[in-house]
């Protein structure tokens, strides 16, 4: 069986990795096709329980309809972590509102002790924040990044092999503590009249992004010739590409931009599960045969963007940005003074 090309993204079966040599090899050819050419493709064959599937969908519709106290208790301003819910508006995409409700989770970590001359990173690290009165959400929230963060890793190790790596190649970058970032996003139905920004056209940090949509479309992705909608598949992930793997590939696989159209008339509920590499780790570049490193140009040049291979470092640049009233009450010092006239 070979990739499913009858969708605008191709569509992957991980249950092919463990056919015999011919079906294994023409998976990876097919993985590392997909992630070249576009940079996001559908996964089936995961092997994810669907029972909890449907309880993480139940617990965050369940969240999303507490009253405004319960959720704005554990509101994201809160966390010096860049844990917990944001109302709609509050995330920045290059500097626009996204029209979307989230609740953030990382893995569940003891803070770094803050000492003289830590790397400001460290403050990344710490616990999550949960509501009270939805002591649920937390059992499935973290039974599903459990879960994915293996089918995640399997993938990243399968990527490895298809550039003719070991498939540890990237372990170092992330075993024993990865970056395990989740979010469960509700993007509010809306009239004509309002802005159609669910989230901007935005490329993803991490490794690698798994995510779970309901039967609402709204997910975009950009392709040579516009945008490609990518339309909801049952018993799928949705991944793609993010930028270490780009960084780690010397741009051989490609971080895509993609947004989110906001749905009209309706809501729309997603879960985003993204694996980083370790916050202490740097990314290293992978020493690939000569016919693929001849397609490897470099990693995209956004002077808006610019991408570092100190992870830590990375990911608190991203952070400030998006959320700028956690960076202004936690993080002032880290924060470029506004220029004088």
């Amino acid at each position: 069986m070979s990739a499913d090309t009858s969708f605008a993204l191709p569509l992957l079966d991980l249950r092919r990795l463990d056919g015999d040599a011919a079906t294994r090899a023409g998976f990876l050819a097919e993985l590392r096709a997909a992630a070249r050419d576009v940079g996001f493709f559908y996964l089936a064959g995961h092997g994810v329980d669907p029972a909890l599937e449907a309880a993480v969908v139940a617990e965050a519709n369940r969240f999303f309809a507490l009253p405004d106290a319960d959720k704005l208790a554990v509101q994201m301003v809160h966390s010096p972590h860049f844990r917990g819910y944001n109302r709609a508006g509050q995330e920045l995409t290059r500097g626009q509102q996204d029209w979307r409700e989230q609740f953030d989770i990382h893995a569940e970590r003891e803070p770094w002790p803050q000492t003289p001359g830590a790397p400001a990173w460290t403050r990344l690290q710490g616990p999550n924040q949960w509501p009270a009165a939805q002591p649920g959400l937390r059992t499935a929230l973290l039974a599903w990044q459990a879960a994915l963060t293996q089918v995640a890793i399997r993938v990243v190790s399968a990527f490895a092999e298809a550039l003719e790596q070991s498939p540890d190649a990237l372990a170092a970058i992330y075993d024993g503590s990865p970056n395990q970032t989740m979010k469960i996003i509700r993007y509010p139905g809306r009239d004509a009249a309002e802005s159609d920004q669910g989230v901007g056209a935005h490329k993803d940090s991490g490794l690698l992004t798994l995510l779970l949509q309901d039967a609402v479309g709204g997910l975009q992705v950009q392709g040579r010739d516009g945008w490609i909608d990518a339309v909801p598949v049952p018993g799928t992930f949705v991944v793609n590409i993010g930028e270490l793997l780009e960084l780690a590939s010397n741009g051989y696989l490609r971080a895509t931009v993609h947004r989110v159209v906001s749905p009209k008339g309706r809501d729309r509920l997603s879960v985003a599960f993204f694996l980083g590499a370790r916050l202490d780790a740097t990314v290293p570049v992978l020493t690939l045969p000569p016919h693929l490193a001849a397609e490897a140009t470099g990693p995209t040049a956004d002077p808006d963007n610019p991408l570092f291979r100190n992870v830590g470092e990375n990911y608190l640049k991203g952070r400030l940005r998006s959320h700028p009233d956690v960076a202004q009450r936690h993080h002032a010092d880290l924060l470029q003074p506004a220029a004088t006239p």
